[in-house]
């Protein structure tokens, strides 16, 4: 882990980097948390250490935020029973959305924490890309597309089960 305020960019050259990169990503996050991938399928979010990172950052301050979205939500739903048992205990810190048709045209997969650090791919069926600590522009830039991409989508998990 970079521990100074160096920029840092460390490529990632396949699924094991990018798993990688995210668990340390959410390792790194102090305030927020954004994620955005095409289903969230075999990235590591039902493994227990990434789940006990993204807990503890839940449960560092009531202010973090955690907002996950997909073009697909539903593997992160049906799969993942560690991500919903943290949506169930902070619902009012985390959030599962679903981006609407029109925008099922972007493909390129990122996270950010805290409008500093950021994970991205090159495409969803690309495991390459980068990883960045410490670039402010990259981070804010990539927070306001997340952002965008946020505005236009809907809900698609809660934090209770409704049956008939």
């Amino acid at each position: 882990m970079n521990t100074s305020d160096e920029l840092q960019h460390t490529p990632l050259n396949g699924a094991a980097d990018y798993v990688a990169a995210l668990d340390e990503l959410c390792g790194l996050a102090q305030h927020s948390l954004y994620i955005f991938e095409n289903d969230f399928d075999n990235l590591g979010f039902n493994n227990e250490a990434r789940y006990t990172k993204m807990r503890n950052f839940l449960l560092s301050s009531p202010n973090v935020r955690l907002h996950l979205l997909a073009h697909d939500s539903q593997p992160l739903v049906r799969f993942c029973p560690r991500i919903m048992m943290l949506m169930r205990q902070f619902s009012h810190s985390m959030h599962i959305y679903q981006t609407p048709p029109h925008l099922r045209n972007v493909s390129e997969p990122f996270a950010v924490a805290d409008e500093k650090h950021f994970v991205r791919r090159f495409h969803f069926d690309d495991a390459r890309g980068i990883f960045a600590q410490n670039d402010h522009e990259g981070a804010r830039l990539l927070k306001s597309r997340f952002e965008e991409m946020w505005a236009s989508s809907h809900p698609s998990a809660t934090a209770t089960t409704l049956g008939l």
